[in-house]
């Protein structure tokens, strides 16, 4: 008799380090999600609202932030770390009203990088919607209007602390009434995703010396890079920015703060175990410990700003197959594909697939029990040729069409979605965004309706 297949383990779900331990497949070959005593089934969702679907998951944001206090407390008590740990949302991962506000609930604070998301900020001050405790770190370059929001949110009581890029930016600050940071461009060469050789922010670590006292100096700031790849890689930027940190606070002793910015790897692929956090937390806060230490000075504050892995798996987005394709041979090689066509768009919903070849984990919503595949390329129903998902040219694996019953649709859900996606989702060929879910506690609530050609129309002009 044939071993039963493990579906759960097949899919890759139940993985903590895969960020899919809250997934799940019942009795029926359905994917489900967990939260609590609740759990989700993810096809009925699709029947009853429809597709495309974007299922964001607030208890993940929550879950994800306090695993990750627990970490940085846990080491800071285990190695009588003397500072404090602080997690800074970074905006731009996702402005979306839904997900800020789960950070802001569990002790979150907040980064901006622009004067439009520092608005966001002001609104929710106005509104009293934060603990007068709340810390916000301003980013990016700074027009006049964002300096002047800085500035008035400031002497509205709001702990809120630029970040200064530039020597512009560094002259305007000399009259600011509040503490300030600085940011460190690091020049190590690091293992991720997008690692650029330069950028244009910051300065140079002979520049940030050489400024000598900046008035109401309380932090350095520094950014490695987007999805680092390796553990080690975090480590090494953290002792080399320790080495800048003591030679630019005995210019200016109130710096006590490090802010180590982004970087830290979600789990996209299932196919590798990457680092986590309580792996990390207790080696970044050991070097920086022993930096500080050896160097004389009091152990900083730590901050991080790691928007990516905290968002990403708080949303997956979900579409139904609407037909197939044999997929022409020209010259290829090695096994067969098909065309799966999708009831939306990868381009327009999932803009990083093209934009950085992001890829993703792919699984079908139902039919997950199937033991016969199809390997396919998902194309999007624009007419864009670049509207497609090619898992990086290899094949991704789905249950056969011609096994679904007749009238029986199948979905696929791609997951880890929830970063960066909705801002740079786009409109092409006027295709319609997909309608986003808020599942919490058992209740759903449409958060942002799908539009209708009317709605879509009326940005064109219509």
């Amino acid at each position: 008799m044939a071993k039963k297949r493990n579906v759960r383990k097949f899919w890759k779900l139940g993985v903590p380090e895969y960020a899919t331990d809250h997934f799940d497949v019942n009795k029926d070959g359905e994917l489900i999600v967990r939260e609590g005593n609740y759990q989700y089934n993810v096809k009925d969702l699709c029947d009853r609202f429809g597709t495309s679907l974007e299922l964001l998951f607030p208890h993940v944001i929550e879950e994800r932030l306090n695993e990750t206090f627990d970490a940085f407390r846990a080491a800071m008590r285990a190695q009588r770390y003397r500072g404090k740990f602080f997690f800074h949302y970074p905006m731009k991962a996702n402005q979306t009203k839904e997900f800020v506000l789960p950070v802001v609930s569990e002790g979150g604070h907040l980064e901006t990088s622009s004067a439009n998301e520092l608005w966001i900020v002001k609104h929710m001050w106005e509104q009293e919607q934060f603990s007068t405790k709340i810390k916000v770190l301003c980013n990016g370059p700074k027009t006049k209007n964002y300096l002047s929001l800085i500035e008035e949110l400031k002497l509205k009581g709001l702990e809120i602390i630029p970040i200064i890029e530039n020597y512009w930016e560094l002259e305007y600050l000399r009259s600011y009434r509040g503490d300030v940071g600085i940011r460190w461009a690091p020049t190590t060469r690091i293992r991720s995703h997008w690692d650029k050789p330069t950028d244009q922010f910051g300065f140079s670590t002979k520049d940030l010396i050489g400024l000598g006292k900046v008035r109401n100096l309380k932090l350095m700031s520094y950014h490695a890079a987007s999805q680092v790849t390796s553990a080690q890689d975090l480590i090494t930027l953290a002792r080399e920015a320790m080495g800048v940190y003591l030679k630019v606070k005995k210019n200016n002793p109130m710096l006590d703060a490090l802010n180590i910015g982004g970087g830290f790897a979600a789990p996209y692929e299932k196919n590798k175990k990457i680092y986590t956090v309580q792996q990390v937390a207790p080696r970044i806060v050991r070097t920086i410990k022993s930096a500080a230490e050896r160097g004389g000075v009091p152990h900083p504050d730590i901050i991080v700003e790691w928007g990516r892995y905290l968002m990403a798996p708080a949303q997956i987005t979900v579409y139904k197959i609407i037909a197939e394709k044999e997929m022409a041979a020209n010259g290829r090689t090695g096994p067969s594909k098909r065309w799966y066509f999708i009831d939306g768009s990868i381009m327009n919903d999932l803009p990083d697939t093209w934009g950085v070849n992001q890829r993703w984990h792919v699984i079908p919503a139902n039919h997950m029990d199937t033991t016969k595949f199809s390997r396919v390329w998902l194309s999007g129903s624009s007419c864009d040729s670049d509207d497609k998902y090619t898992d990086g040219g290899e094949y991704v694996l789905l249950p056969r069409l011609q096994d679904v019953r007749e009238g029986e649709p199948l979905y696929v859900a791609v997951l880890d979605t929830g970063a960066y996606q909705d801002a740079l989702a786009s409109l092409h060929c006027m295709l319609s965004s997909p309608e986003k879910l808020v599942i919490q506690n058992g209740v759903i609530t449409v958060a942002c309706k799908r539009e209708t050609p009317e709605e879509v129309g009326k940005k064109f002009g219509w």
